[in-house]
C-alpha cells in the first residue's frame, strides 16, 4: 500500500498523519501541537520535529509534504499573515529539508487541502472551476479547474474597510467576537457573494476547522453556486501534503 507523511502548518496547531494514498485517509492518529508563539522558523520546525517524532516517522524515509499558511513560489515563502513576519522571502523549502534532513514537497495550506478534496474529498470528478476554502485562524483558498491547482490564491485577503476581509469573517472573528451563527453566516454570506460574483464558480467547498459544523452555517447561506463541507475536514491539508509529496 502506497503511503506518505503529511505536515500541515497552521496559525494555532501544526498537525501531521500517515497517509494511505489510494484512498486518501488517515492511516495514523492525527498528532497536532499548537503552533509556537510567535511562530518563528526555528520553533515551527522544532514542532514539526515533535510530531513526526510522536508518529513515530522521524526517521522514515517515506514521501514528506510539508503545508504552510503562506503564497509559496519555488520553495520560498512570500508572505505572514498568521505567522512571523520572518518567513517573508525566506526559503522554507530549503530550511525545511536541511533541518529534516530529507527532501520534502512544500506548498500552501489551502492548496494542499484543495488538493485533498479534488482527489479523495467532496469536489471529486467535479467539473470547472471548483473554489475551496478554509475557515479558522484566517481563510486560505484553492482554485482548481477540473482537477488541475491553480496555486497561490489568497481570497482571505479581499479587502474591506481598509483591511483583509478575513480579520472580519474567518472562523476566529466568531470566536474572537462571540457571534452567534447568524450573526457570523451573515458575514460569510457577503464574502461569498463576492467571490460568487468574481469568480462564477462550479463549486465551493469549505474546510478548516469548522467544517465540522456545516449544519450550523452552510443552510443559511444564499448562493446560486452549491457550496458543501469538506470530506476531510481539518485533515485535508495532511492528506493534500502528503499526496503532493508522492507525486
Amino acid at each position: 500500500m502506497a503511503k506518505a507523511i503529511g505536515v500541515d502548518i497552521g496559525g494555532t496547531g501544526i498537525k501531521a498523519g500517515l497517509v494511505d494514498l489510494a484512498h486518501g485517509t488517515l492511516e495514523s492518529d492525527r498528532i497536532r501541537v499548537p503552533t509556537p508563539q510567535g511562530a518563528a522558523p526555528s520553533d515551527v520546525l522544532d514542532a514539526v520535529k515533535q510530531v513526526l517524532s510522536t508518529l513515530g516517522l522521524e526517521d522514515s524515509d517515506l514521501p514528506l509534504g510539508v503545508a504552510f499558511p503562506a503564497i509559496v513560489k519555488r520553495g520560498r515563502t512570500l508572505s505572514a499573515a498568521n505567522v512571523s513576519k520572518d518567513w517573508i522571502g525566506f526559503e522554507a523549502e530549503k530550511f525545511f529539508e536541511d533541518g529534516l534532513g530529507r527532501q520534502i514537497a512544500f506548498v500552501n495550506d489551502a492548496d494542499a487541502a484543495g488538493i485533498a478534496e479534488s482527489r479523495h474529498g467532496a469536489a471529486r470528478d467535479a467539473q470547472g472551476l471548483t473554489i475551496l476554502t478554509t475557515l479558522g485562524t484566517g481563510i486560505g483558498s484553492a482554485f482548481l479547474y477540473d482537477g488541475v491547482l491553480l496555486p497561490n490564491t489568497e481570497l482571505g485577503h479581499l479587502w474591506r474597510d481598509h483591511e483583509s476581509i478575513e480579520k472580519w469573517c474567518a472562523y476566529s472573528a466568531m470566536e474572537r467576537e462571540n457571534l452567534s451563527w447568524e450573526d457570523w453566516s451573515a458575514r460569510l454570506q457577503e464574502f461569498y457573494s463576492h467571490v460568487e460574483f468574481l469568480f462564477s464558480p462550479d463549486l465551493f467547498v469549505v474546510g478548516g476547522g469548522v467544517s465540522k459544523h456545516p449544519e450550523k452555517f452552510l443552510p443559511l447561506l444564499e448562493l446560486n453556486t452549491p457550496i458543501v463541507a469538506a470530506i476531510h475536514r481539518n485533515s485535508s491539508g495532511i492528506i493534500g501534503a502528503a499526496s503532493l509529496a508522492a507525486d
